[in-house]
Parts: C-alpha cells; sequence; structure tokens
C-alpha cells in the first residue's frame, strides 16, 4: 500500500492554509517526528533566517504510527530555527495532542511568516482555518485551555498553545498542551509567539488503522506480556521519572548549586518516592500508555496553592528548581513547577539560569535589583520564574537564557555557565554520565 504524508502549510503572513502530499519516497526516507520536522524546515527556511523573525519556519510533525494505541507511541515533534542556540531546534511531546492531531487528518503541519494579530489554527477531520486569538492574548495556559473549548463547544480538543513567556519571546519558552505537558527545550514556544500564533487546536475521528490488524494485536500482546514481567515499568509508574532523584544523589552525579556540587543534602525530602506519599493527588498518562508516570499534585498551603491541572514535578524540573538551586521545600518546587508551566517555559532552561544567576551573584558578578536571588532561597526561585516570564526587571535579561546573559556580563560570569551552542544542560554531570 502507498505510504504517504498530509501536510498543512499555514502562511500566517497571508492568512491562508494549503494542503499538499509527501510522495511516498520522501516519507520512506523521512518518516515523521524528527526526521520529516526537519526536512520540511530545511526545505523552507531561507539561509540566514532570524530564529525570531517572520522567516524562521516552524513544523509540527508526527510519525506514521502516531495514533495507534501503542504505549509510548503519542509523540509530536516541534522544530524550527531555535532562538536560544540558532541551530536546528528540535523539541518532543507527549499527552493526548499527538494521537489527536494525527487523527485529525495532519502528519505535518509548516507554519510560516507572521500574522498581523494574534491567532489560533483550528484543525478538525481535516479541514483547517485561522482564526482570531487577540482576545487569547496575555491569558496563561489553564485560562486558555479552558476558553478555546468552550468558544469551539467541545471538551476534547486537544490544544498546543503558548503562554506570556512565549508571547514575551523568552529564549527558552514552550510549548504546551494538556496545561502541563510540554514542548521544553530549544525556545519553540518563542518561535510561536514571535508569529503571533497562540495556539493549535486539533480534532478528528480518523483513527488510523494498522495495515494487518492481526500481527498488530500480536504485537500489542506481546507488549503487555513484557510490561507484566519487567517490575520497573511498575516501579516507574509508582514514582515517575522523580524516583530517580534519589538513585542520582547515591551516586554522587544529582547536579546541585549550580554544578558545583553532586549530591544534595536535602535529597530525600523531594525525591519522587516522597511525594507519592505526600502531596501526590493522582496519576496521569498519555495515549494509549500503560505506564501512568506523570505527577500530578495538589497543595494547598497559602502562597504556594498549586492548581492540579498544572500536573507534578517531574525529574529535571525537581533538579533545577531544588538541587541546582538549593532548594529542599517539596510544595514550593510544585508551585515553581506549575507556574513555569503556566507562564509556558522549559523547566530546564528556567532553572539552570536562576542556579546561575544565583552563583553569579554570590561572586559579585550580577546585581539581580532587587530580587533577591540566593542558593536555598525558594521564594527568590518563583519570583525568577515570573520576572523571566514577564521580562520584568533583571528577568528580561535571565529570558535571554544563562550564556547570552553572562556573555553581557564578562568571561568570568561565563564560566560559570554550563552550556552546549547555547542551551543548557538537562540536569546530569558529564563529569558521571560520560555520553552526555
Amino acid at each position: 500500500m502507498a505510504l504517504t504524508a498530509t501536510v498543512y502549510h499555514v502562511d500566517l503572513s497571508r492568512g491562508s492554509v494549503e494542503t499538499t502530499t509527501l510522495p511516498e519516497e520522501v516519507y520512506r526516507k523521512y518518516p515523521g517526528g524528527s526526521a520529516l520536522a526537519a526536512y520540511l524546515v530545511l526545505q523552507a527556511i531561507p539561509r540566514g533566517a532570524d530564529p525570531l523573525g517572520p522567516d524562521n519556519v516552524l513544523v509540527m510533525a508526527v510519525s506514521p504510527l502516531t495514533g495507534l494505541a501503542i504505549s509510548g507511541q503519542s509523540r509530536m515533534t516541534a522544530c524550527a530555527r531555535s532562538p536560544l542556540t540558532g541551530a536546528i531546534g528540535d523539541s518532543q511531546c507527549g499527552g493526548f495532542f499527538p494521537a489527536e492531531m494525527r487523527n485529525a487528518g495532519a502528519d505535518a503541519i509548516l507554519f510560516t511568516g507572521q500574522a498581523p494579530e494574534p491567532v489560533y489554527l483550528w484543525l478538525h477531520d481535516g479541514r483547517a482555518e485561522l482564526r482570531p486569538a487577540k482576545h487569547l492574548w496575555g491569558q496563561v495556559t489553564a485560562d486558555v485551555d479552558r476558553l478555546l473549548k468552550q468558544e469551539l463547544g467541545d471538551p476534547k480538543v486537544e490544544i498546543a498553545q503558548i503562554g506570556p513567556a512565549g508571547e514575551n519571546r523568552v529564549r527558552f519558552a514552550a510549548i504546551m498542551n494538556m496545561v502541563n505537558r510540554a514542548n521544553g527545550r530549544t525556545g519553540m514556544g518563542a518561535v510561536m509567539g514571535s508569529k503571533r500564533l497562540k495556539a493549535v487546536v486539533v480534532r478528528g475521528t480518523k483513527v488510523p488503522k494498522p495495515a494487518k490488524p492481526e500481527e498488530f494485536r500480536g504485537l500489542v500482546k506481546r507488549l503487555k506480556a513484557l510490561q507484566e514481567v519487567n517490575p520497573g515499568i511498575g516501579w516507574f509508574g509508582e514514582f515517575g521519572t522523580a524516583g530517580v532523584l534519589a538513585i542520582q544523589d547515591k551516586m554522587g552525579g544529582q547536579p546541585t548549586r549550580n554544578y558545583t556540587e553532586g549530591t544534595f543534602e536535602q535529597c530525600k525530602e523531594i525525591d519522587g518516592s516522597t511525594l507519592a506519599k505526600t502531596i501526590l493527588k493522582e496519576r496521569d498518562t498519555c495515549y494509549a500508555c500503560v505506564v501512568k508516570c506523570k505527577r500530578v499534585v495538589e497543595v494547598r498551603e497559602p502562597g504556594l496553592e498549586v492548581d492540579p491541572v498544572y500536573g507534578g514535578p517531574e525529574y529535571e524540573t525537581l533538579t533545577f528548581f531544588g538541587s541546582m538551586c538549593g532548594v529542599g521545600d517539596l510544595k514550593l518546587l510544585s508551585k515553581a513547577s506549575a507556574d513555569a508551566n503556566m507562564y509556558g517555559m522549559d523547566t530546564i532552561s528556567a532553572g539552570a539560569t536562576i542556579a546561575w544567576a544565583m552563583e553569579a551573584k554570590a561572586k559579585g558578578l550580577l546585581d539581580d535589583r532587587g530580587l533577591g536571588l540566593a542558593f536555598g532561597d525558594g521564594r527568590s526561585v518563583l519570583r525568577a520564574i515570573e520576572a523571566i516570564a514577564l521580562r520584568r526587571g533583571v528577568g528580561d535579561l535571565l529570558a535571554e537564557g544563562s550564556l547570552r546573559a553572562a556573555t553581557t556580563l564578562g568571561p568570568a560570569a561565563v564560566d560559570l555557565t554550563v552550556t552546549v551552542k547555547g542551551q543548557e544542560l538537562p540536569a546530569h554531570m558529564p563529569q558521571h554520565k560520560r555520553s552526555l
């Protein structure tokens, strides 16, 4: 049978949407996800395009398997020239948006140009249209999710959107779906913001069918059997990625206080097992996934209230807002996670930049203009998240990422950064994990 891909070309400058079919020979060479997204970007982007200018090209792509009921297959890649690195930016998300995007009839969506006014794309069962989004601009992610579902009269639509951080072109802004799932890395949310594209909303009934149903059912059965004999899957579901924190700490590889240490004395207080015993409200999942590793927390402590709609902190988030900043308060870190999801930004780059700023200030290299940044001060982390998202005060500098910010301060500040191509490393110490 022929294997072709449907690509929606959205010209935001002209306000037009066209569809093309990718030939089988191209689709077999670049079969979805990162491969297809990078191919489409490189076919359309002009040399020297400004990552935050109208010439940049943003692609959202899924794979031929997306939408099939296979655990772990609901993934969508967002790709464009990264405003953080200047190179190709690639970022994946989970949740239900990827499967729904495929059900709606799209294998990829390619955005070019820049809308004169904020818009969102509404794609449903093969029909696509751009709609005004000025009334949504400036709204946080949970409010936009609620408003769009009301506006479209369907609580089951899936929404990939930006928050105020993307609108303000924070260079590590994320694209959020389900309010708590993120295309987090490489600043794809800032690209959406620069294009005045507030959201992409999808809904579809055309669920993909396997070419060989019997063989597919056999595969699913084998996967289920493997899951039942693998105790690690159950453990991962019970404690989530946050369960890794104590293991990393025990091995001396838990990034702490801007990578100056490999263990954190309050590690057990913020580990996944403690989270599961205290503030965990429920376990959430992605489409067709049996693991249910997503955390949903609820905190009612005055000043640290966390709405469960924003999910709960993952390992990387607990590390970067936690041990990297010397903060061991689990409720506060859950609030930091929720705030980052509310404003729509990558918790890795955000936390790493804040940790760098804490060390730079301690060494007399940075004036934080009253933000009060200091290792161990969790409230200053919350203040910094808001300042970055709104580009307020020193947050305007930190919104550029740690390397760009440090470059304005001089070589001594640059020496405190840990980045590759200008992007902050994930929560693993290179001297401990040589594969990095």
